[in-house]
């Protein structure tokens, strides 16, 4: 077994895809017409980091419950976690793409790190191996 997707609720499809494959460089996999349960249309948007198995279900958010979730599906906590093999060069290109980091770059015994959210507000951390 594998995890092969994980639901992130998003306001819209287009701006989800847009900060993803846009400012975060991952993989648009499928953007597939589809129904909601009772029959309305939606989207099966998935996309993934280069060369990952594990992608993203951007999910729009159906109903006042679930857009009150947008951008808070860990309470506030760092709830995603980006693995880079080059820290320094994702942390400058996402920077100058202007993804808003809320913590700075700092070494931890399991690797460098630094907090950033997407587009909605949900933290993520950038994570690198440390350089000794």
């Amino acid at each position: 077994m594998r995890i092969d997707l994980v639901a992130l609720i998003v306001d819209d499809y287009d701006p989800a895809i847009a900060f993803f494959t846009g400012v975060l460089g991952f993989d648009l996999v499928e953007d597939t017409p589809s129904l909601t349960n009772d029959g309305r249309p939606k989207r099966w948007v998935v996309v993934r980091p280069p060369g990952a198995q594990t992608g993203i279900l951007l999910a729009r958010a159906d109903g006042e419950h679930q857009r009150a979730a947008v951008g808070h599906q860990t309470a506030g906590r760092v709830g995603f976690f980006l693995r880079a093999d080059d820290f320094d060069a994702t942390y400058w290109r996402m920077t100058e793409a202007g993804v808003t980091f809320v913590r700075a770059p700092r070494t931890e015994p399991y690797g460098r790190v630094a907090v950033f959210l997407d587009l909605a507000g949900n933290r993520w951390d950038l994570l690198g191996a440390n350089d000794n």
